[in-house]
């Protein structure tokens, strides 16, 4: 027996990808005409299982076409459907590809489900979050603002190293764990940023997310020692309200990383170093008002922490004490920031936090601010994340926003760099916009680099280290042929991730044309003065790109793949509308880049493109259609992205 469903396709299910709950959802099967199945079934089960006999509808292309009108889910929730088919005592099963994304065409015999989400029909995101484009800063190495030098030495008696050059290499000293090899300050702060907010500007920057500013021991921040002080090398709380109100002016959003699955062990609260005198802190006394919020086995060496650094203890997220102080208090750290001017979260390791914390995060944030972000980092499809043996979606309504869509920056990784086709990367991309709702798959944090992994100029130039020891890594320089292939390679990435859905975020310095390997070496200053300005002027380009085709922004989404070496991704407002049912201008935009070292002629076919007279690139050059398509030559790592006309006199 042939059967046959995919959830791309609208005639097999309708309406594409996710849906609010309660919204009907069809689903149709062909059966080959050879076959006369007793009976055709829909299983579906969101944790109770139930079955659903499918209608004969007749005959369609020598198939037997069968289907069914399901509600979805009264609730949100995730549902998984298979179809079966009885024949003469025999069941034949169609289930969803094993790859566990749960949508695409579906594989006989298979017992995986196909993946349906449903969520909160009142979910929404910020639209600032839709339209904008963010910039990822780690403080200490963005910039130093003019009169503040006296910030540079307030960690002295930590044994800390102040560097005298800005442009020195980060230091790595091997034998050294966790915290130890992270101590080292070039002193960028916060009225740094401030000072550079008008470069953030002309850039186009709408964004700010900022890594850790809180008093910590490190330079990168990550083991929090007071929730409630911004670190005084970056600053103070005025400081920082001064940063929110000056980048509002400019029309810039400033976002905090939230740390809350782990705090410092030379924190207030853990206090293992004495830092904050003997008594204070559950390692030094088992009886502080701190100590319910750790998990110790046998007080006070034998502890919990993030992952076996004992530098890092966990905390306790579900203990009263620590979500009244995080969450619930009236000064509660997250709207406590909130009301000082931040626009939201990003939360690490947001899938180490329970989904209660959550819930309750997201109802503070946005009870403080109902404009207030929530992301979350979660390196995988968020709408089905096993952690811990749990299946979590973060992507119904009651948790995040959205996240950092670590999928993305992997796929086109993978494409650039010939690991997978132009027709696979486009696959993984259909079911991710299939499994997440539009209020996140628009909120979506879509990142080239980040301060966990090498430079994106070093990983697409093949050459980013992880094949030497950490501490060799310093010495890793470019060639000027590995740049230049590099450099191609980025201006590819980046023309797609401005092209998609979600918002674009550029880690600072890739701008400039940043180098450097692996932690510490990517998290090199920023190059004041030094930048490479080709690549400074493909980014603004891309940046203007952006913001002035709303198409790029809010119109629907799809994927084409007309070449192994070409990938593109479809744009389009039509009936007046985007896709979050705002006005707007009838319009196609598409994207194509060329990974190969050779031309490429792509047809698309005007079926894809819908309403199009015309093709138009940005420097002007008309395509028109031949053969019911267009052909489209791409030359060698090159990318274009071209608008359509509904007209050949507009």
């Amino acid at each position: 027996m042939i059967i046959k469903h995919n959830t791309f396709d609208s005639f097999y299910r309708s309406p594409f990808g996710s849906v609010a709950a309660g919204e009907n959802v069809l689903l149709r099967v062909s059966i080959a005409g050879n076959s006369n199945p007793d009976s055709v079934e829909v299983r579906v089960w969101d944790g109770d299982e139930r079955r659903f006999a499918m209608r004969f509808m007749g005959m369609r292309n020598d198939m037997r076409l069968y289907e069914v009108m399901l509600i979805a889910h009264d609730t949100p929730a995730l549902v998984w459907y298979r179809f079966e088919a009885r024949e003469n005592g025999t069941t034949y099963t169609l289930g969803a590809p094993s790859d566990s994304t749960g949508c695409g065409e579906g594989i006989m015999g298979s017992e995986e489900g196909f993946q349906i989400t449903v969520y909160d029909p009142a979910y929404n995101t910020p639209d600032w979050m839709h339209t904008g484009i963010m910039y990822q800063i780690m403080p200490d190495r963005f910039y130093h603002g003019r009169g503040t030098d006296q910030l540079l030495h307030t960690k002295d008696h930590l044994g800390v190293t102040i560097h005298k050059d800005w442009c020195e290499m980060p230091i790595f000293r091997p034998g050294e764990k966790d915290i130890e090899a992270a101590t080292d300050f070039f002193g960028g702060n916060l009225e740094g940023i401030r000072q550079k907010l008008p470069y953030l500007a002309g850039l186009g920057v709408t964004v700010i997310y900022l890594n850790p500013i809180f008093d910590a021991h490190s330079n990168h921040k990550y083991d929090t020692a007071d929730y409630t002080r911004i670190d005084p090398m970056f600053g103070s709380e005025s400081t920082f309200e001064k940063l929110c109100r000056d980048a509002r002016k400019r029309g810039i959003h400033i976002i905090l990383d939230g740390v809350f699955s782990h705090v410092g062990d030379d924190s207030l609260y853990f206090n293992r170093r004495g830092t904050y005198g003997e008594g204070v802190g559950a390692y030094q006394n088992p009886q502080s008002p701190y100590a319910p919020w750790f998990t110790f086995h046998h007080w006070p060496d034998d502890y919990e922490s993030w992952w076996g650094f004992k530098t890092l203890p966990n905390t306790q997220e579900m203990n009263e004490s620590y979500r009244n102080f995080i969450l619930d208090g009236d000064d509660a750290v997250v709207k406590h920031w909130v009301r000082c001017g931040s626009s939201g979260w990003r939360l690490d390791v947001a899938d180490e936090l329970p989904m209660a914390f959550l819930r309750d995060l997201r109802q503070q944030v946005k009870g403080t601010n109902p404009d207030a972000v929530i992301l979350g980092e979660v390196w995988e499809d968020a709408s089905h994340k096993i952690t811990y043996g749990e299946l979590r979606s973060y992507v119904t309504g009651d948790t995040l926003d959205s996240v950092m869509n670590y999928p993305l920056r992997e796929v086109l990784i993978n494409f650039l760099l010939n690991r997978k086709t132009a027709s696979e990367s486009a696959h993984i991309l259909r079911c991710l916009c299939s499994n997440y709702p539009k209020p996140f798959l628009y909120s979506l944090m879509n990142l080239l680099g980040s301060h966990d992994r090498p430079r994106i100029l070093n990983i697409l130039a093949c050459h980013d280290g992880e094949d030497l020891e950490r501490q060799d890594r310093a010495n890793v320089h470019l060639s000027q042929d590995e740049k230049m292939i590099g450099a191609l390679r980025e201006h590819l990435m980046l023309r797609f991730i401005f092209s998609m859905p979600g918002i674009p975020c550029i880690y600072y310095g890739d701008e400039a044309g940043l180098e450097g390997c692996a932690d510490p070496y990517c998290r090199r200053t920023y190059p004041w003065d030094n930048e490479d300005q080709n690549m400074l002027s493909f980014y603004r380009s891309m940046t203007a790109l952006r913001r002035e085709h709303r198409v790029l922004q809010t119109g629907e989404v799809s994927f084409l793949s007309p070449s192994s070496d070409v990938l593109g991704v479809v744009r389009t407002i039509q009936d007046g509308h985007d896709v979050f049912g705002k006005p707007a201008r009838n319009i196609t935009a598409v994207t194509l880049i060329n990974r190969s070292s050779h031309s490429v002629s792509c047809y698309l076919p005007l079926s894809d493109l819908p309403g199009t007279a015309y093709l138009l690139t940005e420097t002007g050059e008309k395509y028109l259609p031949q053969n019911d398509g267009f052909t489209i030559k791409i030359h060698s790592f090159r990318g274009l992205t071209l608008f359509s006309r509904e007209s050949l006199n507009a």
